[in-house]
């Protein structure tokens, strides 16, 4: 049974989430559509990045991610269809393609929109849905789409680098208010060269050690670990980091207004830090 994934920012408020799949079923009634989540924040590549890459990588060969986010930031005149090792990736030509990938996908086709459609979600559906239905055809990407397209490129929010310390950003807050920051496993050991360290968050909260569950501390207490997805965690165990600490999830909306309002006050709530020693 074929698969694919949804992720968005439309909320599931409304009767749009269920159009989404009413119409992809339409297409091809033997689709197994699979909801990642649809409450990414409006605007947020970071988060929506973070994501939709580690959620797929998770998923065999084949299966078609589409990924609805930030989709109408712009005017549009084509949706994208890339391949990238074995995975179908749909989404709109802002960027974010690059950001989830981290780098150029291997195929990408422009998918033209109808210059006299109403460009709203459910027409961008059906011009993804008759994609589909070629690729289960056993069409190529360069059957289905204009392979000439110059695609938006924007890189990933990667974590500062010194000496002696690498500084992240809290890219994603989830249920538990745990806080996620863009520094994995393997640039912290990199960097920190089996030196001693100190976490610093807030100025005067700091962490010297990584546990390996939220029960290696008394409840009440904080702790950093390395997540499922192998990236920094702030945590407290039987507790709420975000909201205990006024941490905030960083934002390419928000900090392009901070730059002149606030900017230090704002940095210094969606900033860790870790020093080597």
């Amino acid at each position: 049974m074929p698969l694919l994934t949804l992720t968005s920012d439309i909320g599931e408020q409304d009767f749009l989430a269920g159009a989404i799949k009413g119409q992809l079923l339409q297409s091809n009634n033997n689709l197994q559509v699979i909801d990642i989540t649809h409450s990414l924040s409006p605007f947020n590549y970071p988060q929506a990045a973070y994501v939709c890459r580690n959620a797929i990588k998770n998923f065999a060969e084949g299966t078609i991610h589409l990924v609805l986010v930030n989709f109408f930031d712009e005017k549009m005149s084509h949706l994208l269809l890339a391949e990238h090792n074995g995975q179908y990736i749909g989404c709109a030509d802002n960027g974010l393609l690059t950001m989830i990938l981290e780098e150029v996908p291997q195929k990408v086709v422009a998918l033209p929109l109808g210059k006299t459609n109403q460009k709203n979600t459910l027409y961008c559906i059906q011009v993804f849905a008759k994609a589909i239905a070629d690729i289960y055809e056993g069409k190529s990407l360069e059957e289905i789409g204009d392979a000439s397209v110059s695609i938006r490129v924007k890189n990933p929010l990667k974590p500062m680098l010194g000496n002696n310390w690498i500084e992240g950003q809290i890219i994603f807050i989830d249920n538990f208010e745990n806080v996620i920051v863009n520094i994995n496993k393997e640039d912290f050991e990199e960097q920190r060269k089996g030196r001693s360290f100190t976490i610093v968050f807030k100025r005067d909260e700091v962490i010297d050690k990584i546990s390996e569950t939220y029960a290696d501390v008394p409840e009440g207490e904080k702790l950093a670990l390395f997540n499922a997805a192998g990236y920094l965690e702030i945590a407290i165990n039987k507790g709420n980091a975000a909201g205990l600490f006024g941490l905030q999830g960083f934002s390419e909306k928000q900090n392009q207004h901070a730059q002149q309002q606030f900017i230090n006050n704002r940095l210094f709530y969606q900033t860790v830090k870790v020093y080597f020693q």
